[in-house]
């Protein structure tokens, strides 16, 4: 049975480490490529630059509009992960602390919106934002995400809350504090690891989202990077200028590789503690 153990370890190890192995390498490859000429690329796909072109970001930032795409998503994943994080944290404080009758019952209704495929509600809701004059604006996109970014929001932060001693709601009370400042100025910051675990991941499902951008943004001038990277495919893939392509593609990871080198610790532990506490 041990040996049955150790040897379903070692293959999974194994499996793990092929995939890591495999991405690692597909990233770098993306990255060196992002340097090279269109004729070192086709000439040899594997080779190393001879020298490093800069001049492929230039291009992908300036002329294909990356940079105006980077602000247009930059601007609007701050926003919703903020806008997200309010909404999510007073949702949650409430259902976590207050008792009031039906109050799995809201919850479950929560989880329930986490289940449901977004085909199944496409069309309606395009036509609700189409009646509000909300299609082809960030207004709409930016209301979009928030709403798509809460029920996970508020599964999360729920487990946190409920953690909290209800000692220290009970002391504030006593010390003369309202309860918007109970829930301000106490129970937030201690609900700190899961709000930012939360927000991370909002942040980096709204940075990656294509699918309502792609539906809802008609004007070029509103793409996110998502939608002006297919944009810039259609347009870089006939003139065959493919390194300037890959440079575009690494300016739209560069900062989701940054927040995972720089946060990974937090996730984990962000994670971990929701699991234990809620």
């Amino acid at each position: 049975m041990e040996m049955r153990r150790h040897l379903v370890q070692g293959v999974a190890g194994c499996l793990m480490g092929f995939y890591c192995l495999s991405s690692a390498v597909a990233l770098a490859w993306v990255i060196y490529t992002s340097f090279k000429s269109n004729a070192e690329f086709f000439a040899s796909t594997w080779a190393l630059p001879a020298q490093l072109r800069w001049s492929n970001y230039t291009y992908a930032w300036a002329n294909a509009e990356i940079g105006r795409y980077f602000f247009n998503t930059a601007y609007l994943s701050v926003l919703a992960t903020c806008g997200t994080l309010v909404l999510s944290s007073m949702a949650a404080y409430v259902l976590a602390r207050v008792i009031f009758p039906f109050r799995q019952v809201v919850l479950y209704f929560f989880l329930a919106a986490m289940m449901v495929p977004a085909m199944l509600y496409l069309f309606p809701l395009f036509v609700q934002l189409r009646l509000l004059h909300l299609t082809n604006s960030h207004l709409g996109l930016l209301l979009l995400y928030v709403s798509m970014g809460m029920p996970f929001s508020i599964f999360v932060l729920t487990g946190f809350f409920k953690t909290l001693p209800k000692e220290l709601e009970e002391a504030a009370l006593i010390d003369g504090a309202t309860p918007w400042e109970t829930f301000w100025m106490v129970m937030l910051p201690l609900a700190r690891p899961g709000l930012v675990t939360v927000s991370i991941f909002n942040f980096i499902s709204y940075w990656n989202e294509f699918f309502w951008s792609l539906i809802l943004l008609h004007s070029g001038k509103l793409y996110t990077l998502a939608r002006g990277l297919q944009t810039l495919f259609w347009n870089l893939s006939t003139e065959s200028r493919w390194t300037e392509l890959f440079a575009g593609l690494v300016i739209v990871m560069l900062p989701l590789i940054a927040i995972f080198l720089l946060l990974q610790d937090r996730i984990t532990a962000g994670l971990t503690v929701g699991a234990l506490k809620g």
